[in-house]
């Protein structure tokens, strides 16, 4: 089974948890951490800040990595690198997503996260 490497910027900010939604691909719909790909000799932490700059056009500063989700898709295995982030500079725009939401301690789960950032939000609740 194919393995994708990518880093998951959760972003905290005025003590709330950024959330966006895919706006392609097979998940389109589905709410995440935003974040992608790691590019051949890439950190994950540099892949984070190329990819939040590509998709929302905003800066981060990379913190703490918190969790690594190992989860296996029909297609797909997953491994990824979920850092807390800050938000540095930029006003938010959606490129890639069709929407985003800043969520707080009480309405993580309010929205339908896809399954492997699913498994992260039991830890973030401890961290907020």
């Amino acid at each position: 089974m194919k393995t994708i490497r990518v880093a998951a910027a959760i972003i905290k900010h005025n003590n709330k948890i950024l959330a966006t939604q895919r706006g392609y691909g097979d998940f389109k719909g589905g709410w995440e951490f935003p974040g992608g790909k790691l590019e051949a000799g890439e950190t994950p932490q540099q892949a984070l800040v190329r990819e939040i700059r590509e998709e929302l056009d905003i800066d981060i500063a990379v913190g703490e990595l918190i969790e690594t989700v190992e989860y296996d898709y029909p297609q797909f295995h997953l491994t990824m690198h979920c850092f807390i982030c800050t938000l540095r500079s930029g006003d938010l725009v959606l490129k890639e997503h069709d929407d985003a939401k800043w969520l707080s301690k009480d309405t993580l789960y309010n929205v339908d996260w896809l399954p492997a950032d699913r498994g992260v939000i039991g830890k973030l609740i401890l961290l907020m």
